[in-house]
């Protein structure tokens, strides 16, 4: 887990370009830097790391401090980790109980 956060700031070299649509439940939430974190269970693929923006960027999504707690289903749109092996996505958008969180508006795509 040290490498992941250790290069996990450094842009978004590590994540593929296309996005996907993530759907679990949160199991554990940090708000630390350098980017506040989501363990999301899905029911097919297990837990999952998501990163959202740097703590402001973040707090400008609205998404703060009690926005969310464990239990709460999650829909997440992001880039996953160019490694097939890690359960692990940039959250460009989340939605928690119906509230969407823009976290990189610019880089949102949608069909």
């Amino acid at each position: 887990m040290f490498v992941a956060s250790a290069y996990a700031h450094h842009g978004w070299s590590w994540a593929e370009a296309d996005q996907i649509e993530l759907s679990g439940t949160i199991r554990e939430i940090s708000m630390a830097p350098p980017h506040p974190t989501l363990n999301v269970e899905t029911e097919t693929d297990g837990v999952w790391l998501i990163e959202l923006g740097n703590p402001r960027q973040t707090e400008r999504s609205g998404f703060v401090q009690g926005s969310a707690k464990a239990g709460d289903p999650v829909v997440v749109l992001g880039n996953r980790s160019l490694d097939p092996e890690e359960k692990r996505l940039k959250a460009v958008r989340i939605t928690v109980a119906g509230k969407v969180y823009d976290i990189y508006p610019e880089r949102i795509r949608t069909n």
